[in-house]
């Protein structure tokens, strides 16, 4: 199995590309590859439950739904600490959910360790 790291940088203002982020995420973690996703600029806000419960993108699908099944299969995220600050993204936000604020240097080191890059 391979490793997927996917690079979100749309978020609610583009329903249907960032939940198409998260659906292949889904997918490649339904297939048991080990997914991480990186969320920068305003994909930071992907994170809040609020946005996770209401989003939903034209033809592909609900946020909530292809997140849950990207934390059932073992997937993480990284959100980005620089976008999250500008944007109001608190440590409230990533409460209980298998994330953590990262630097950019972080997506460097994940870009490399992993087999596989998805940007959207």
């Amino acid at each position: 199995m391979a490793k997927i790291l996917v690079h979100v940088t749309n978020g609610p203002e583009n329903p249907t590309r960032a939940t198409l982020a998260f659906l292949v995420a889904k997918s490649a973690a339904d297939e048991g590859h080990t997914v991480s996703l990186f969320l920068a600029g305003d994909a930071v806000q992907l994170i809040r439950d609020a946005v996770l419960d209401n989003l939903v993108g034209l033809g592909t699908g609900k946020l909530r739904e292809h997140y849950d099944a990207i934390v059932t299969g073992g997937g993480k995220f990284y959100i980005s600490g620089m976008s999250s600050k500008g944007r109001g993204v608190t440590d409230s936000d990533l409460s209980g959910k298998p994330a953590e604020f990262a630097l950019p240097n972080v997506l460097i080191r994940l870009s490399l360790d992993h087999d596989r890059m998805f940007t959207y």
